[in-house]
């Protein structure tokens, strides 16, 4: 079973563009399975992976996780199905345990508005650090999007850039004046800067101080260090401002369809959770606002 493990693993890979980190949680998932069937002796069927859910479950793991470890088996044994290698899909029929649902945390317009203001626009890094928050939350890009743009993708001036998503799939971001403004002051008297520290710079839009290009790490370090600066308490990761922007679309008047274009997303049922954050958003403003909304402010009045 092991070396039908790898070769799923292979199909991921190849051609459906799974990265490293899924293809690492689908492994770990599917050995851990693996293993709790050698252990038992038995028959991978219904009966050993009921017995394995519900060891999963009283071992502590969070509802989330079984659910994981569930859509994990059943792709494996889809795949394993489809290619004939074995006549029968023990994860057939069943149902993942039932998990509330997690809203979006979203940062406050307020506090976006202060946050883009935090970077030193009077230096390379400074002035990199503002075009990355910027564009971060002027697109909705993921980080593995941003890291991607190329100078070539940006350069032009223009208030849009195509960019490749997950399964290499493109969609068209639209790029909004201040980012665009900081875009442009980044490549005229930032990246110039950075560049110059390595003999032969990368493509890549956004350097390190090495003229090297980033990574994820050193973008959520660069977010925390300005996070810091505005509100001490205050965590969000770089995923945090791309539900921002979709929540802050839907809050003034944004249709989901074009949210769901903009965030890149192959289903509208995922980007309706956006609908769910801003009502309990409009709820909030209901509640803080509206003179008899609560039975305190009735008492109040009285």
């Amino acid at each position: 079973m092991d070396k039908h493990l790898d070769s799923f693993l292979d199909h991921l890979r190849l051609s459906r563009r799974a990265s490293e980190h899924t293809l690492r949680g689908y492994s770990s998932d599917i050995n851990r399975f693996l293993e709790f069937a050698r252990q038992a002796d038995g028959e991978i069927d219904r009966v050993l992976l009921r017995r394995y859910l519900v060891h999963l479950q009283k071992d502590g793991r969070a509802k989330s996780s079984v659910a994981r470890a569930l859509a994990s088996l059943r792709a494996f044994f889809g795949y394993l199905m489809k290619r004939g290698i074995v006549d029968t899909d023990p994860t057939e029929g069943f149902r993942g345990p039932g998990q509330p649902t997690r809203l979006p945390k979203v940062v406050p317009e307020d506090i976006i508005m202060r946050l883009m203001e935090a970077p030193d626009r009077q230096s390379p890094v400074g002035l990199r650090d503002c075009a990355i928050l910027e564009t971060l939350y002027a697109t909705g890009l993921r980080v593995s999007e941003l890291l991607s743009l190329r100078v070539a993708d940006v350069e032009s001036g223009a208030d849009e850039v195509v960019v490749t998503g997950k399964r290499d799939k493109q969609r068209v971001a639209l790029i909004g004046s201040h980012a665009r403004a900081a875009i442009d002051a980044y490549l005229s008297m930032g990246r110039p800067h950075l560049a110059a520290k390595n003999p032969q710079p990368p493509e890549a839009l956004f350097l390190g101080h090495r003229g090297t290009r980033l990574v994820a790490t050193s973008v959520r370090r660069i977010l925390d260090k300005h996070v810091e600066h505005v509100c001490s308490t205050l965590k969000i990761s770089p995923h945090t401002l791309r539900h921002s922007f979709a929540t802050h679309l839907m809050d003034h008047g944004a249709d989901l369809r074009s949210v769901q274009e903009l965030l890149g997303h192959e289903s509208v049922s995922t980007t309706e959770i956006y609908t769910h954050v801003s009502r309990e958003r409009l709820k909030e403003v209901y509640d803080r606002t509206h003179p008899r909304a609560s039975a305190d402010a009735d008492v109040m009045q009285r």
